[in-house]
């Protein structure tokens, strides 16, 4: 006759701390992990990104991801094309910006925090208002207004008009995709 290996039954008490182990460790991972995202995407400057997307009827998050995509917070930054601060301005659009506000700022102000998210916001913020939308601005901004203009005069790109459903210039579309991703990652954590 063979002997059957009784089953040990886990006590409910076993069951409960296990559980309540995993659960903890859950939250101090889902916390931790909140905590290191915002340290990478940080709200910086955010006295000015209230102020300037309010005044501009963007949404701030959307300011936030810009200007992490842009310049990742680094207000004396520079790019290859030379645009410059935290919202990476060039100095012509800058100039152009300044005929519209009656100002007259020299190029290096581009590098004031304040000064490069008033105007940025501004030039977001007419994109956003002729196009409709934080995306069509983000790729009014990074490929020209003019080639926004004709993309959604072209079936090929845009059905209705207003929606850019797919962009041609690879580089725009893949930094458009980036914005409004970081964008949404801004409204999660601090939505």
């Amino acid at each position: 006759m063979r002997k059957e290996k009784k089953k040990k039954r886990k006590s409910p008490y076993v069951v409960l701390i296990i559980l309540a182990v995993v659960l903890t460790l859950s939250a101090v991972c889902f916390i931790g992990g909140r905590s290191i995202l915002k340290s990478l995407y940080p709200m910086g400057y955010d006295e000015f990104v209230e102020v300037y997307a309010k005044e501009n009827n963007l949404s701030p998050f959307f300011v936030y991801a810009v200007i992490k995509c842009e310049s990742d917070f680094n207000k004396d930054a520079v790019s290859y094309a030379d645009a410059r601060g935290l919202m990476q301005l060039l100095p012509s659009s800058f100039d152009w910006l300044m005929i519209k506000t009656g100002e007259d700022l020299p190029e290096d102000m581009l590098f004031d925090p304040e000064t490069s998210i008033k105007y940025g916001c501004y030039l977001y913020g007419m994109f956003a208002e002729e196009f409709g939308s934080e995306a069509v601005a983000v790729a009014a901004y990074h490929a020209g207004p003019g080639n926004v203009r004709k993309w959604l005069k072209d079936e090929q790109y845009s059905k209705d008009g207003k929606t850019l459903y797919e962009i041609p210039f690879g580089n725009t579309k893949a930094y458009v995709e980036r914005v409004m991703k970081v964008k949404q990652l801004y409204e999660k954590l601090y939505g």
